[in-house]
């Protein structure tokens, strides 16, 4: 699991089937300091309910498509949380 803030959206008029109604973000990963690290990623938003701006955690690989309604579809990575306080140790 990665944390990251979402940077934005993406637009797709045609989708693999079982992405219906699936919206995809584009999002920042961070660092344990909350700083940017490495490349934005695209992926979608097992949540339904993630916004620009949201700090989340997002998973990759075999997992990221297992997040979503339909399991096994297309995807490389997949929001599946909205973080609501981080505490610094």
């Amino acid at each position: 699991m990665h944390l990251g803030r979402v940077k934005g959206t993406v637009v797709a008029t045609v989708k693999s089937p079982g992405l219906e109604g699936i919206r995809f973000l584009v999002v920042q990963p961070l660092d344990r300091a909350r700083k940017e690290n490495g490349e934005a990623v695209v992926c979608a938003d097992a949540t339904l309910q993630a916004g620009v701006g949201e700090l989340v955690y997002f998973v990759g690989g075999r997992e990221a498509a297992v997040a979503l309604p339909q399991e096994f579809v297309p995807v490389d990575h997949s929001v599946v949380g909205i973080v609501d306080q981080v505490e610094d140790l």
